[in-house]
């Protein structure tokens, strides 16, 4: 078992980046510190930090380490803090995509923090890809992420209409563009999957002109002029123009919206997908 006093030291002296200002954030002196540290690199056989005079800095071990130890401490205090409140209805670790939390669903989980003042919310808004890796992983409870169409597991899932855009005011000429300029999230996203799939199906050339990992940053670049891309209906803004199938960029429809949980949810995790659930219905039947 690990120690979570050894880890806090050694997460201390990476962050401070020496055994004397760790100390002080510890309450500890500088040698009770650097043991502390000895015990943990004995306890896993590893070398954690390089010590180049009074410069400290991780090995590649101790970089392994520093993502767990994080997460450890952090789990070890939320149960203390949950434990702490004699009403607690516990926490619960969502995952949304970048165009949700955007959407109206932040107002949604407002309403459902205020009504379960006993409960602690936690979410994080990022790329599908890692919203059901960490799911898998037991690092959230609950996730509504973007997938292929037809995979199964889910609680429920909403057809996805995704579609060509460019820019409004500075559009692409789509049709004798020699390679068609690409704007997108980086490597992994199934809409840039979609994109190039679709382009090298058609016998079109394509080249990567904008890569973000922010949807604000794709729709800005969209805008602008700098490419095309592909973004779901509620990411569409009003200085973007939709491409048509007559124009050679018919809308992919090979994507879903799933929510998941972790197969101990709690109750409170299942009310809550109830509650998303009911939203992705009223945005899918607006969309129709």
């Amino acid at each position: 078992m690990l120690d979570l006093e050894l880890l806090r030291s050694f997460v201390s002296v990476v962050e401070a980046g020496g055994f004397t200002r760790a100390g002080a954030r510890v309450h500890r002196t500088q040698s009770t510190v650097s043991q502390q540290i000895k015990r943990l690199e004995e306890d896993i056989g590893q070398v954690l930090l390089h010590r180049d005079g009074k410069t400290v800095r991780p090995t590649e071990a101790g970089e392994r380490l520093l993502s767990y130890a994080r997460r450890l401490l952090s789990l070890a205090e939320e149960a203390r803090d949950v434990l702490r409140q004699p009403n607690s209805e516990g926490a619960i670790r969502l995952g949304i995509p970048e165009d949700f939390a955007a959407y109206r669903l932040t107002k949604l989980l407002g309403a459902f923090a205020r009504s379960h003042p006993g409960l602690r919310l936690d979410v994080r808004a990022d790329q599908s890809k890692y919203l059901a890796r960490d799911l898998e992983r037991g690092e959230l409870d609950l996730a509504l992420y973007k997938r292929e169409a037809g995979a199964n597991g889910a609680i429920a899932v909403w057809p996805e209409r995704v579609h060509w855009v460019t820019s409004k005011s500075h559009p692409i000429d789509v049709v004798d563009v020699a390679s068609v300029p690409l704007i997108g999230f980086p490597l992994g996203c199934i809409y840039r999957a979609g994109a190039i799939h679709a382009l090298e199906s058609a016998g079109r050339a394509w080249h990567t002109a904008y890569t973000s990992s922010s949807l604000a940053g794709i729709q800005a670049a969209v805008a602008a002029g700098m490419g095309l891309s592909i973004l779901s209906e509620m990411s569409i803004q009003s200085d973007h123009r939709v491409l048509t199938a007559r124009e050679g960029f018919a809308p992919i429809n090979k994507t879903e919206v799933a929510l998941m949980a972790s197969p101990d949810a709690s109750p409170a995790t299942l009310r809550l997908a109830d509650r998303l659930a009911e939203f992705c219905d009223a945005v899918q039947a607006k969309a129709a």
